[in-house]
């Protein structure tokens, strides 16, 4: 399966929009959109996950990656998800400590950090 990816600004957050899985052959993608999107000058992202078929590490890592690239502008990244499935890999792996995950894109855009 393939990755879609699609970017809209809600706001003052730039979302991005996944779909189909994340892994070692398609994370390279995202980490390109996201690198992008920190060049333009956009450091608060939410990455909507509700399409998201598959995680792996390599997904998680372009995740943790984007992270620090935000927070080195002040930025942050933000993730909708509410796919079990996805959300126990969170939790496994102890990164609902780091990422704030939210049921919905329109939670993700009202938070304040």
């Amino acid at each position: 399966m393939d990755l879609s990816l699609s970017t809209e600004t809600v706001g003052d957050r730039t979302v991005v929009r996944v779909g189909g899985e994340i892994d070692v052959y398609t994370a390279p993608k995202l980490r390109e959109q996201l690198v992008e999107l920190v060049n333009d000058g956009n450091f608060h992202l939410v990455v909507d996950m509700e399409g998201v078929d598959f995680l792996d590490s390599t997904g998680l890592g372009v995740l943790v990656g984007g992270l620090k690239r935000v927070r080195a502008h002040e930025g942050s990244l933000r993730l909708v998800c509410n796919q079990e499935r996805i959300l126990k890999i969170f939790r496994i792996t102890g990164l609902t400590k780091v990422f704030p995950i939210h049921t919905s894109v329109e939670e993700a855009v009202q938070a304040t950090d």
